[in-house]
């Protein structure tokens, strides 16, 4: 039962995905946004400034913390000597919300989308942006406790992190 129930989601989400990603609508100038994914540029002037700025918004949210900031685009030189753009990671989490889903075997599935990703990198115009998960979307999609989690306080906490003229 609980494998059908996940391939449902599973068949679910993937056709509204494909539905979805053929209606994507362009966002204001310089920003994107895609069903799932959202893309807005950065008010700051630099990478440093932006990941700072998302980090103390993070770490200001009560129990969330930063797990790790990682320099994707450095990773990415010193393993296939290939230059690109920066990229920084930004891995946060927090453990009461993760708990709550991963307690249950039928929701353990959903640890591929732990901990929450906020990604800031450069474009070729030189300007900064922030690429995030959409997570009240993801928190529809699914429903449930991973739904009502991700919807609701996750997405509530994303929106917070991402406010970058408080």
């Amino acid at each position: 039962m609980k494998s059908s129930r996940f391939a449902s989601l599973l068949s679910t989400a993937a056709a509204t995905l494909i539905f979805s990603s053929g209606l994507a609508l362009a966002g204001a100038p310089g920003e994107a946004t895609l069903p799932f994914i959202s893309e807005k540029l950065s008010p700051h002037a630099t990478m440093e400034e932006t990941v700072g700025h998302i980090k103390r918004n993070i770490e200001a949210r009560k129990g969330w913390v930063v797990n790790a900031v990682k320099p994707m685009d450095k990773t990415i030189k010193q393993l296939s000597g290939i230059e690109v753009l920066p990229v920084t990671l930004i891995d946060a989490c927090n453990p009461y919300h993760a708990a709550a889903i991963l307690k249950a075997d039928g929701d353990r599935w959903a640890s591929v989308m732990m901990p929450c990703t906020v990604s800031v990198y450069k474009k070729s115009d030189g300007k900064v942006y922030i690429g995030s998960m959409n997570a009240r979307m993801i928190g529809m999609m699914f429903g449930g406790e991973v739904g009502r989690i991700m919807g609701g306080d996750v997405a509530n906490d994303q929106e917070r992190f991402l406010d970058l003229q408080q």
